[in-house]
């Protein structure tokens, strides 16, 4: 019985393959003949084990190729380049960790991980898939990028955090919400760039009419742009929504208007909903939002990545603000035909 079998097992002579090969077409594109008189249960074994080695040999090939990120930056490159292709989880991770890069830095895994609403586990899988050993080195890398920005503020409102909100005491309380606006206003400073005001400042200097679009926390930023525009002899429309009559506010914007969205994680829909209308006018868009992987950045013409700092769970509005009213006079300047920071450096 047993030479039986092992007769039937081996391959036979005219060159014919087991099953599990027959989908494997030879160098010379043809599909190798099969064999059909071997037992089922060999077949497959044989193509488990095929697949098993084959899936080994990607996923060390995957480790090869991917190389943990060194900086700050080149993390945030790294995540917006496979954030399509992460599971839920990851991507919920991912967006978390880069709209509040200073709790990853200062926080312990089961701190974050319930911040982030997810599994402690989940962090570790996600540090992994960017190619670090476990979430201790991928914490390095945001730790060393808050020593680089402002070491400072984020002790004290640490420290604020501690005591503050358990005193009762409301000077206590202000001093906590200024230093928290303080903490927002010093991150702003190191985050944003020449070039990138330059791009946002000369797309809107150019807009015939710039559209404003900001709903719940954002609504009064939007708002102040309406009113500061308007003061400065900006055209501006307020993309309010009142009455649900949003769609038809944005109706009359074309490829020579602009608009500014603002928005935050949780981010308004109808703010999301009137960007991608704009893009479908081919509508220029600057974006005021929080993350990379905001559903704002990949549609905006210019982006600015604003991380307010919190205090008891109340976010400052300070950084934005800074960044309203700059964008609102040197668009004011730029078309009454002032010089731009980058020709006054250069006269």
């Amino acid at each position: 019985m047993n030479r039986a079998l092992d007769r039937q097992a081996r391959l036979e002579i005219d060159g014919n393959l087991p099953l599990a090969f027959c989908a494997v077409p030879r160098a010379d594109g043809e599909s190798p003949p099969c064999s059909t008189n071997i037992p089922t249960t060999i077949n497959i074994g044989i193509f488990v084990l095929t697949y098993l080695m084959g899936a080994a040999f990607a996923l060390g090939r995957h480790r090869e190729i991917m190389d943990a990120p060194q900086d700050f930056d080149a993390l945030k490159r790294r995540l917006i380049e496979i954030e399509p292709e992460l599971p839920k989880r990851l991507r919920q991770t991912a967006a978390f960790a880069l709209e509040h890069p200073d709790e990853v830095a200062l926080g312990t895994a089961s701190s974050i991980a319930e911040r982030a609403q997810v599994q402690a586990s989940t962090l570790v899988r996600f540090a992994q898939t960017l190619g670090f050993g476990g979430f201790s080195e991928l914490q390095g890398v945001f730790r060393a990028h808050l020593r680089n920005r402002w070491p400072d503020y984020s002790e004290r409102l640490k420290a604020l955090h501690e005591s503050a909100l358990d005193s009762g005491d409301p000077l206590r309380l202000l001093f906590g919400f200024a230093d928290s606006a303080a903490a927002s206003i010093a991150k702003l400073r190191q985050i944003v760039h020449r070039e990138e005001l330059d791009e946002a400042i000369a797309l809107l200097a150019r807009a015939r009419t710039i559209y404003l679009a900001g709903q719940r926390r954002s609504f009064c930023v939007s708002h102040y742009l309406a009113y500061a525009l308007a003061q400065l002899g900006v055209g501006a429309v307020l993309i309010d929504n009142v009455g649900g009559l949003g769609p038809e506010q944005l109706a009359s914007a074309g490829e020579n208007d602009a608009l500014i969205a603002i928005s935050f994680s949780p981010y308004a829909p109808f703010t999301i909903a009137q960007v991608e209308a704009a893009r479908k006018k081919k509508t220029p868009i600057v974006a005021i939002t929080d993350s990379a992987l905001s559903p704002l950045a990949g549609m905006a013409d210019a982006r600015f990545e604003i991380v307010e700092s919190d205090f008891g769970s109340f976010r400052s509005n300070a950084a934005t603000f800074c960044l309203a009213m700059t964008l609102a006079v040197a668009v004011a300047e730029k078309r009454n035909g002032a010089p731009s920071a980058r020709q006054r450096d250069q006269t």
